[in-house]
């Protein structure tokens, strides 16, 4: 079951993204850290009621934040379509126990539900340019590479951003 977050649900996804980063990590992947994401953040997700979370059998799992609020440091971005009816995908998680069965494209459905029930053009994301999974299943899912954007308290390396027309 996917829902909207709630305070009580914070806990368990920072050990689930704390989770996720020590995997990405182990792998060379240098794409979380210390610096983010934090808590301050997911709390501001379930404020805006933005943070939806996967539940499998009552277990928090996944979480998926689906925003219409465009960050300032997209507004370079040469995006292929006009920056307005565009939703915005940050810190897909799944829990390393969970991973590679699928929730994450299930998370991923849910977002393309709601982008369509919303009459949304686009969703757009991105992702570490050194995270090679990422990469590849963002443009399985149908997303087209468009340019880079950099975190440097999260990596010298760009961050490669995705659009999906819907």
């Amino acid at each position: 079951m996917i829902r909207k977050a709630i305070k009580d649900d914070l806990n368990r996804i920072i050990e689930i993204t704390k989770a996720c980063a020590v995997s990405m990590i182990s792998n060379n992947i240098f794409q979380w850290n210390e610096h983010y994401p934090n808590i301050e953040t997911f709390e501001n997700d379930v404020l805006n009621e933005s943070l939806f979370v996967l539940e499998i059998n009552n277990k928090l799992i996944g979480c998926l934040v689906i925003s219409n609020n465009m960050d300032h440091f997209y507004k370079k971005v040469k995006w292929l379509t006009p920056n307005h009816n565009n939703i915005y995908l940050h810190r897909l998680a799944v829990d390393p126990s969970y991973q590679k069965k699928g929730y994450a494209k299930q998370l991923m459905t849910f977002s393309f539900e709601h982008a369509k029930a919303n009459n949304i053009k686009s969703i757009r994301l991105d992702t570490f340019s050194g995270n090679p999974f990422n990469n590849i299943f963002y443009s399985n899912l149908g997303f087209e590479k468009l340019g880079k954007i950099y975190f440097r308290k999260q990596s010298d390396k760009p961050f490669y951003c995705f659009e999906k027309v819907m």
